[in-house]
């Protein structure tokens, strides 16, 4: 079977990722999961779309017990090397979320930094995609537990769009898809990259959230590096961030 486009960017690009600027406040983010998610000590936390471990392997190293998932083998090779640097034990799982079905109850989920939800494969409907992981985390939390999911913000993009961008079909504003090629600057170089995303709403999260079973609590902005403050959501920025309750 192929890969998708994004399984094959970040299979490429895993080397390089923790040289992005947003890869930086990993210390201060876990603080603010543990805090969010009520972790007791020795909690086991699913991490969907885990990447290259950064948050897991903080997790790990504070005592808890986690789960990566993430679809790209890139992605958790480095993950696994920066496990065995940090001396901790980590279950890594490569598996696309949308199908990934846990073997095992969490206490607690993480989704974050567009690890999985909101980043759709060229061939896949948004919607159901995003639903299947969202179906598989109420799946994989016991009743009252928590998660927290980072997705990308649709005020934010429909404020930069133009109706230029509707016209050459680069974004579809019937589905909130966004569709295209483009040269990005990585810390690689520049690169060639397929891109077609979904961005949200916070009442479409709160609809999709409730159909799975989970009880959205709050949505906030989810700037990187600020997610203490608990912060209204700014239009222009990227994230959002739900947390949300097994009910």
């Amino acid at each position: 079977m192929s890969k998708n486009n994004w399984e094959a960017f970040f299979d490429a690009h895993a080397p390089h990722y923790m040289n992005n600027g947003f890869t930086k406040n990993t210390v201060s983010e876990v603080d603010f999961v543990v805090e969010e998610l009520q972790l007791a000590p020795g909690s086991r936390v699913l991490d969907i779309g885990c990447g290259t471990g950064r948050h897991a392997v903080e997790l790990a190293g504070r005592g808890y017990r986690v789960t990566g998932v993430d679809i790209s083998s890139g992605m958790l090779a480095e993950a696994r090397r920066r496990a065995a640097e940090e001396g901790v034990e980590v279950e890594w799982v490569q598996a696309d979320a949308a199908a990934y079905v846990p073997a095992r109850t969490f206490d607690a989920v993480i989704c974050l930094c567009e690890g999985a939800f909101g980043l759709v494969g060229r061939e896949e409907e948004p919607i159901a995609h995003d639903a299947a992981i969202l179906a598989h985390i109420s799946e994989g939390l016991k009743p009252g537990g928590r998660m927290i999911l980072t997705t990308l913000n649709a005020y934010a993009r429909i404020r930069s769009l133009t109706q230029e961008d509707v016209a050459s079909g680069r974004f579809d504003p019937v589905t909130l898809v966004e569709h295209y090629e483009d040269e990005w600057e990585l810390p690689e170089g520049k690169k060639r990259v397929e891109v077609k995303e979904r961005r949200y709403f916070p009442f479409e999260l709160k609809a999709m959230f409730a159909e799975a079973g989970l009880k959205v609590e709050n949505i906030w902005g989810g700037a990187l590096g600020e997610w203490s403050k608990r912060r209204s959501i700014g239009l222009d920025e990227i994230e959002i961030m739900a947390v949300a309750v097994k009910e």
